[in-house]
């Protein structure tokens, strides 16, 4: 059972990207310029004064994380991104200080922009997440690596946000044992969640 649905999660990985892609790729660069820039009320409700806020750093065609965490670095939360010491080797957050110019990120492993290996470790509060596909209930596809699974499996007490485009959305997942739902979902033109 397990393997039909990592057969069927690969399969329809390669769709939504191609899907998402093309999504992205239609939008203006003006239109694409004014999403994600600040988090809407219902989202806001969820964050604790004071959180550590994990965010990522968008690969192309995801959706951009940036606007928000400049958002939160205005507020004064600290922000932390993923740092991979290696391929292979297990995802950890670290502290971001240049959400404006990300002049304190290096090049990881998977060629993602990350922390610097001297930065400060540290566990986000709350977690913004890419995903590849979502669907209304808050099921996640991810890019297959496994990487936030495992991190999250370690920090289930850690709220995670969906960060995607409204054409990700799917009427349902091919769901194994690891999978964990999001706590809510954030599209350029709603909100889903919270769910329980």
């Amino acid at each position: 059972m397990a393997d039909t649905a990592a057969t069927e999660k690969a399969a329809l990985r390669q769709r939504l990207r191609t899907e998402r892609d093309a999504h992205v790729a239609a939008l203006p660069d003006r239109i694409r310029a004014l999403l994600f820039r600040r988090p809407p009320a219902p989202l806001l409700a969820l964050v604790p004064e004071g959180a550590v806020i994990g965010l990522y750093h968008a690969a192309p065609a995801e959706a951009p994380a940036g606007g928000y965490a400049r958002h939160f670095a205005e507020a004064g939360h600290q922000l932390a991104l993923p740092r991979i010491a290696a391929r292979g080797a297990a995802m950890a957050f670290a502290i971001h200080t240049d959400p404006f110019d990300a002049s304190d990120l290096v090049p990881g492993p998977y060629g993602i922009a990350q922390p610097a290996p001297d930065a400060p470790a540290v566990t986000p509060d709350l977690l913004f997440v890419p995903l590849v596909g979502f669907t209304a209930n808050g099921q996640r596809l991810g890019q297959g690596g496994g990487h936030y699974d495992r991190w999250l499996a370690a920090h289930p007490n850690v709220p995670a946000i969906g960060l995607a485009w409204d054409a990700q959305l799917v009427a349902a997942l091919p769901i194994e044992q690891h999978d964990r739902p999001l706590t809510a979902v954030v599209t350029p033109t709603r909100f889903y969640g919270p769910f329980a």
